[in-house]
């Protein structure tokens, strides 16, 4: 009898000292990321006419009320491949002093105390003010369809993009490179206006395209290559 309390009074004890979890230890609580930043300003498409620019953007929020810090970047192409500045800052703006008469592409993320980062925010892009400039070039082209690596079962497709100016009244056109190669050599249209083009698909594989982007004052920006596949 007594070897039987001695086994139910250990057996209490071991549990007693069990903690909070299964082995004892406290519970993991997920860290969650912050809220994707807004752009504030500059504005998309915006002429910058003083190369000192001020950024602003929109106030992050944090699930897990952690303290946030703002991881900046600006570049000379809208794939971040040039980066002409990157910081981070406590406060929702940075001035950054610029080279003049340059297009830049900027975007924010937001980084909590955990270390944990948000998805960048959407890409404005901007252009500085040069001296004794008359004609700024155009922005470089962005992809609307298909979208970049998608995949078409159809035997023909329609691309489509945007572009924009600075220069408001210039007038845009557009050379269309497609084809299997890469990048992309056969100009299948030239100083078309319209912001799509019609191509066929005769076999399956990959294809790729790229837009460049004309205006009438003799500017030219070149596009960057996407991709899709056809079933």
């Amino acid at each position: 009898m007594k070897k039987y309390i001695l086994t139910v009074f250990v057996g209490l004890l071991l549990i007693s000292c069990g903690g909070g979890g299964d082995d004892g230890s406290d519970p993991v609580v997920e860290n969650k990321a912050p809220s994707v930043p807004g752009l504030v300003a500059p504005t998309n498409n915006l002429l910058c006419i003083d190369n000192m620019v001020n950024f602003q953007w929109n106030v992050s929020s944090d699930p897990d009320s952690d303290a946030l810090t703002y991881q900046i970047e600006i570049s000379k192409d809208n794939s971040f491949a040039q980066i002409a500045y990157t910081n981070s800052s406590a406060t929702v703006s940075k001035s950054v002093s610029l080279e003049k008469g340059v297009r830049y592409y900027w975007r924010v993320k937001a980084i909590d105390s955990k270390n944990l980062a948000s998805n960048y925010s959407s890409v404005f892009q901007f252009y500085t003010e040069g001296i004794g400039l008359s004609n700024h070039l155009p922005f470089v082209a962005t992809i609307v369809k298909p979208e970049l690596s998608s995949v078409v079962n159809t035997n023909s497709v329609v691309l489509e993009w945007n572009a924009s100016d600075v220069d408001v009244a210039d007038v845009l056109t557009y050379d269309v490179y497609f084809g299997t190669a890469n990048p992309p050599t056969a100009k299948v249209a030239s100083n078309q206006s319209a912001k799509t083009s019609t191509q066929s698909l005769s076999t399956a594989g990959t294809y790729y395209w790229r837009i460049d982007v004309k205006d009438n004052k003799g500017g030219v920006a070149k596009g960057q290559v996407w991709r899709f596949t056809k079933n």
